[in-house]
């Protein structure tokens, strides 16, 4: 009996492993992706903002967004992101700031406030998707981030493709990307099991 007990445990360990391996496999892949096409709108995920400052991660990808902009790939600039109990400011209001400072009309930007993580973000994201009569999104996050957005982005009814940042801190430093794909590995795991994440925004959680 102890013998099979240990063969068991060994065989979840094993399997457990594969699964954790191949999750972090599914998350580099899709954050290679550049899908940038002709859409409806563009939608920043939020991330830390410190006093109306974005942190590194979050300029990041209001860098990268403003030149999808600036390519002219959509009609709309959504920004996304509530705020800590203790903050002034929301992130959707520091990254409407920063995008009107570098030359996004302000009558172009739709904004959800209340987001505390990415999928409450999405769903109010859904809501301006419906309330606008909007269908198609290209969503920009950090590379190892991508996954999670598209994979709750599509349960939520919005055909979404994805613009990873190539600049993003989280990315670039090897020790924040390790960090920052286990944060998506425990992520995606409560998402598919309880259909919501219980770690709040994986960019804050990479950022500093």
């Amino acid at each position: 009996m102890l013998r099979t007990l240990l063969q068991v445990g060994v065989a979840a360990l094993v399997g457990s492993v594969a699964v954790v391996a191949y999750m972090a496999a599914q998350i580099s892949e899709r954050g290679k992706l550049d899908e940038r096409r002709s859409v409806d709108a563009i939608v920043v995920l939020g991330a830390a903002q410190f006093n109306g400052r974005p942190s590194d991660v979050f300029e990041a990808r209001l860098e990268h967004a403003v030149a999808l902009w600036d390519e002219g790939w959509a009609d709309w600039f959504i920004v996304t992101g509530g705020k800590l109990p203790n903050d002034d400011t929301t992130e959707a209001e520091v990254a409407r700031g920063w995008a009107i400072a570098h030359g996004v009309p302000p009558n172009r930007i739709l904004a959800e406030h209340g987001g505390r993580t990415t999928l409450e973000s999405l769903d109010a994201v859904r809501t301006i998707f419906r309330d606008e009569d909007l269908r198609t999104g290209l969503f920009v996050s950090d590379e190892t981030h991508m996954l999670r957005v598209l994979r709750m982005a599509e349960d939520l009814g919005m055909e979404g493709f994805g613009s990873p940042t190539r600049t993003s801190p989280s990315d670039l430093n090897e020790t924040r990307r390790r960090r920052a794909i286990v944060h998506e590995i425990a992520g995606l795991a409560a998402y598919y099991v309880g259909g919501g994440s219980v770690f709040g925004d994986a960019a804050t959680a990479g950022s500093p």
